[in-house]
């Protein structure tokens, strides 16, 4: 079920909604939490249960993630009951991982490694036929950190139960695509009496963060999604320009896509009187690196710091071991994105980014803010092409057009005052003549003027908690939300996946 879906926003939600405010009116927490336990499998197993276009059931994930949620319980209760960091606390600790990346391994990796394999040795092992699981890839980091947790001690006087686990696990909010919760930023609020009153700030100020993540989504990535299929389909026969325009695009797309999320599984946890933290900070105002990890995606960033950077040494063991480690996360955090190729050397691209982000700070050399801002957002412009592309090759070529290797295509009449550039090597084309360009009201240099006002608004403008810190139930609040709500609704029609689903 997708949040950007007419089942969920007028029948799922209503009903989840309306039966834990009615069951709260009695008092009877603990039917509360089974209520949203409940709610919460069953937005889940809508997907696993109900067929989907060109697309089976397949209520075996349903049972996967109930016997993933039963054995991590149980095993961080084992950890529990020891002394923590202890030898039997470390054994069963690296029992539970094993046990957690096998099954993400299998479903999310088996038929990369073969077909690697295939690809280098020219072996002909036949790929499995595998579903990937939605939210895997989240779910199971979540309940790893919560082992390691476990082990550190972290849990000792808590005395979790399967009910609140399960919740913790499984609050649909956060459970297809984050953000990656930690167990003391979510279960003390499910033991908080007063987060089970009716809070009308609350629930209006998760409507409208909803509201703007909706529109963020549906209005905006859903409408660039095209664009960007275009260009990429396309590598080896795009120009200078609609290379950059398909990379900036997609740049675009994926904030908005994955931002909107964050930003709609925030309201709605508000709209159930639950904090869930912020996922993104406004990641293409960074000025370096190491500040773009620091707004991008931040629970990601967190645990991938937590629970591998700093046990694999950090800081701690000099320069050179530092580098090591950052290179070591960056490459593991790009396969937990994808099993692909492409994923790998994205991670280590960033990492080679952090490398020299945190070699040039110990220069104590300060450049222009709008210089390190522009060498920063070009740099993740860069690794959004590797990102993306289908294949290494397709990447090169995107990335080899876009430094003007295959040409200089500009926009400009070949006869018009733009015609000496052409003796200074440019090509020069009509708007016309841009093949993977689309049209907008008309017009292709409209589309042009689209991406130029995004990178305006994600440079420039406030995001969405700003927006939020600046909200007064006033009615130019309520018509601006009316209106993008209206129009966000309207486009229902053309319901599609959030890109970190498929993650």
């Amino acid at each position: 079920m997708l949040f950007n879906s007419y089942i969920f926003i007028f029948f799922f939600l209503p009903i989840t909604l309306v039966g834990f405010y009615i069951i709260n009116k009695f008092r009877l927490i603990k039917l509360s939490i089974i209520w949203l336990t409940i709610t919460s499998l069953f937005f889940y197993s809508y997907w696993n249960f109900v067929p989907t276009e060109g697309q089976s059931s397949t209520p075996q994930y349903f049972f996967l993630i109930i016997l993933s949620l039963v054995f991590n319980h149980q095993m961080g209760a084992f950890i529990t009951n020891c002394q923590p960091k202890s030898k039997q606390a470390s054994i069963l600790l690296w029992c539970g991982i094993a046990v957690n990346l096998a099954l993400i391994g299998y479903y999310k990796y088996a038929n990369f490694i073969f077909n690697s394999i295939n690809e280098i040795f020219g072996t002909q092992i036949t790929l499995l036929q595998i579903v990937l699981p939605l939210g895997i890839s989240f779910y199971t980091f979540t309940q790893i950190a919560y082992l390691v947790d476990a082990y550190r001690g972290e849990t000792k006087n808590n005395n979790y139960d399967l009910l609140t686990y399960t919740l913790f696990i499984t609050f649909f909010p956060q459970l297809i695509a984050g953000p990656i919760l930690r167990h003391d930023e979510l279960i003390p609020q499910f033991r908080n009496l007063r987060k089970f009153i009716f809070s009308q700030r609350n629930f209006t100020i998760g409507l409208v963060w909803f509201c703007l993540g909706l529109s963020k989504k549906v209005l905006i990535a859903d409408n660039i999604s095209p664009w960007v299929g275009a260009i990429f389909k396309n590598t080896d026969s795009v120009n200078f320009i609609e290379a950059w325009f398909g990379a900036l695009s997609y740049t675009f797309q994926l904030y908005f896509d994955f931002s909107g999320y964050s930003d709609m599984a925030i309201g709605l946890g508000l709209m159930f009187n639950i904090i869930i933290p912020l996922n993104f900070n406004s990641p293409y105002k960074a000025t370096s690196i190491v500040d773009f990890w620091r707004r991008w995606h931040i629970t990601l960033s967190n645990f991938l710091r937590d629970y591998l950077y700093i046990p694999l040494g950090g800081n701690r063991k000099g320069n050179v071991r530092r580098y090591i480690n950052l290179m070591i996360t960056m490459l593991l955090g790009g396969l937990w994105h994808g099993a692909g190729w492409t994923y790998v050397i994205w991670g280590g691209l960033h990492g080679l980014y952090l490398c020299i982000n945190h070699g040039w700070a110990k220069l104590n050399l300060k450049m222009p803010k709008f210089v390190a801002w522009l060498m920063t957002f070009i740099a993740v412009i860069i690794s959004w092409v590797l990102f993306r592309s289908a294949s290494f090759s397709d990447a090169m070529e995107i990335l080899k057009t876009m430094v003007g290797m295959n040409g200089i295509t500009l926009p400009a009449s070949p006869q018009g005052k733009l015609a000496f550039l052409s003796h200074l090597g440019f090509q020069l084309k009509t708007f016309a003549d841009f093949n993977y360009l689309p049209v907008v009201n008309g017009s292709k240099l409209n589309s042009l003027m689209c991406i130029i006002l995004l990178t305006f608004w994600v440079a420039y403008l406030p995001n969405t908690q700003e927006m939020i810190e600046k909200f007064r139930p006033n009615k130019w609040w309520a018509i601006f939300v009316g209106v993008i709500t209206s129009l966000s609704l309207l486009s229902l029609n053309r319901v599609s996946e959030f890109l970190y689903f498929q993650f």
